[in-house]
């Protein structure tokens, strides 16, 4: 199932005088997650406006809306940041992780099911699935030689393995 609510990152500090928010992005990189000028906090998701935001290091400064003292910034400290879904344009074939975490991962030529996706390395060249099967685990190349398909509305990812692949 989508979430409507995409994790994008967490307050980890106050900065400065004028209220901003130092935030640890959970985004591919700082910069996307810069771009917005609309975020959303807290479990109950409540909108926020960004007035304006930099890239520091890995990290970004942000000036919240009717944030305007520490005192007022401080009260943030902890509290995760979230992106709605319909503000963030994704190519074919590009998934969200959390969208890909739990699905079921059956063989495209015999519907054996492998097990569901525990997580998603990011390896720099591509990205790797951890399955979790009853019996072990696997490690499947995010490659379009071994995915067949996606879908994330039934919840199921076809693969092809690589010959040798779980050996």
């Amino acid at each position: 199932m989508k979430k409507e609510y995409l994790e994008a990152g967490k307050i980890v500090t106050t900065h400065g005088i004028r209220g901003e928010v130092k935030i640890m992005p959970y985004t591919d990189s700082p910069e996307l997650l810069a771009e917005f000028d609309r975020l959303f906090i807290g479990k109950n998701h409540e909108e926020v406006f960004i007035e304006r935001s930099r890239v520091f290091k890995n990290t970004v400064i942000a000036k919240i809306e009717g944030i305007d003292t520490p005192e007022a910034a401080e009260k943030l400290r902890n509290k995760v940041l979230y992106m709605h879904r319909d503000d963030l344009e994704l190519d074919d074939d590009t998934y969200f992780i959390q969208d890909l975490i739990g699905l079921e991962v059956r063989d495209a030529d015999t519907q054996q099911v492998y097990g569901r996706i525990a997580d998603v390395m990011q390896t720099g060249a591509n990205d790797v699935y951890v399955i979790k099967g009853e019996e072990r685990e696997y490690l499947v190349p995010a490659i379009g030689d071994v995915v067949i398909s996606t879908d994330i509305d039934e919840g199921i990812m076809t693969i092809r393995p690589l010959d040798g692949l779980f050996d």
